[in-house]
């Protein structure tokens, strides 16, 4: 099962040129571009870890592709992204955001069903990957 957040997430993988001409579009609208990582993908997580500080200052995209590489080497199986953010209105809006990496493997998630008063039924969804420990989610088999 493939995790589909963010802009172009039903697309094929983006090269690393595609993403390099994304993040140059980004900096040519004067958007602030960051990197996020995790290994718990779920929809309602969007509060992902940041890697690094967030790159305010830099106006190339040879910088930020670099700190996207380390953060591929640190974090080789985890979902990684890349944000945008646009601070015109006096408040950062996220502007476009889409995932640069995946685990070589993404277990998916299972529909939980939740009984409630009368016949009242909800429905929620779990990520596989929540059944390993943090930081173990996809080291494996």
């Amino acid at each position: 099962m493939r995790i589909t957040q963010g802009t172009f997430s039903f697309l094929p993988e983006l090269s690393d040129e595609q993403i390099s001409r994304q993040i140059e579009y980004s900096l040519e609208q004067g958007w602030a571009v960051s990197i996020e990582y995790t290994d718990d993908p779920h929809p309602r997580n969007t509060y992902w870890e940041m890697f690094g500080m967030p790159m305010f200052d830099i106006r190339d995209a040879a910088g930020i592709m670099g700190e996207l590489a380390s953060c591929r080497k640190t974090f080789p199986n985890h979902y990684i992204k890349v944000n945008a953010f646009d601070a015109t209105r006096g408040r950062e809006s996220l502007r476009l955001s889409f995932i640069v990496n995946r685990p070589p493997r993404e277990p998916g998630f299972a529909l939980v069903r939740q009984e409630g008063p009368g016949r009242a039924l909800r429905y929620t969804t779990r990520a596989y990957a929540a059944d390993r420990p943090e930081g173990e989610r996809y080291s494996g088999p």
